[in-house]
């Protein structure tokens, strides 16, 4: 004689290794939030609105080579102050990338004449530090 058991369908979802997996990636994302800073603004307001868009971002670059560059022309440090009094009204952020290996003297001296052009929120950009493990 058999004897016949009824299994029946479990119609419940287990949740367990969706939560396991959310809990996982919440975890990634509060690690690698903190290292998607990309700079170090200086003396900028606390307001409320939209992130100026990189087209429209005033960029003033120093090389390796010692080479100055405002948006991508070079120019001189002469040069720069002037250009920056024609541009301060419409923008009057502007950022300094350095290379490294640019002495702190050579650096101060394009703040300085940043300064001198009426500019007064000047941002740093530096790079992201990335530490393995």
């Amino acid at each position: 004689m058999k004897t016949h058991r009824h299994r029946r369908v479990m119609s419940e979802i287990n949740v367990t290794p969706f939560v396991d997996v959310m809990l996982v990636l919440l975890v990634i994302f509060m690690v690698t939030a903190p290292l998607m800073k990309q700079g170090l603004d200086v003396d900028l307001p606390k307001a409320k609105g939209k992130a100026l868009p990189a087209e429209k971002r005033i960029e003033v670059v120093i090389t390796k080579n010692h080479h100055l560059y405002l948006n991508k022309t070079r120019i001189t440090l002469g040069q720069l102050k002037t250009k920056l009094r024609a541009i301060r009204r419409r923008n009057p952020d502007v950022f300094l990338k350095a290379d490294r290996r640019v002495p702190y003297g050579e650096v101060v001296k394009v703040m300085a004449e940043i300064k001198d052009a009426g500019i007064e929120k000047v941002g740093l950009i530096t790079e992201p530090i990335v530490r393995l493990r």
